[in-house]
């Protein structure tokens, strides 16, 4: 597989579905496996052994190492998985520098700030439990802004 074909891979999603398999992969041909990791959580570790979970998320190292030592495990395997899902938590806010948090899990549409925390709640690209539209969002990342954009899928 050329690096071509995975150069486009998410401008492939289309019609509730994403062209990104080869065709041949698209029958069922025998068992496979895929690696599922979840609450990296980048700040916990050090806020939960001190037991001040709302001020001390400053420090990652220890999950830096564990997750390195992730990577390099799932590197080592003799085959490689079908596909990786990172999922959970990525990190453990504090007041160290971040100026927005995304999550989902709602299915619709909310948000708002908290102090100078952007809160952005994204609905889902599956099931609406509102009366939000399906979507996905694109987060514009600037050196002074985050700019959050609701981008409709429409059913057909």
């Amino acid at each position: 597989t050329s690096a071509a074909y995975f150069q486009d891979i998410f401008l492939r999603a289309q019609g509730r579905t994403l062209d990104a398999f080869l065709e041949e992969e698209l029958l069922w041909k025998s068992p496979f496996y895929f690696i599922l990791v979840a609450d990296p959580q980048f700040g916990l570790m050090k806020a939960w052994a001190l037991g001040d979970c709302h001020n001390c998320g400053d420090e990652w190292k220890e999950e830096i190492r564990l997750t390195e030592q992730a990577v390099q495990a799932i590197n080592k395997l003799n085959s490689k998985p079908k596909f990786f899902v990172l999922c959970g938590d990525l990190i453990h806010f504090t007041n160290s520098g971040i100026k927005a948090v995304c999550s989902g899990h709602y299915h619709r549409n909310a948000g708002g700030f908290c102090n100078d925390l952007n809160m952005v709640v994204l609905s889902a690209v599956g099931c609406q439990l509102g009366k939000d539209t399906h979507g996905l969002h694109v987060v514009v990342v600037t050196a002074e802004n985050i700019i959050d954009l609701m981008d409709e899928i429409k059913q057909e």
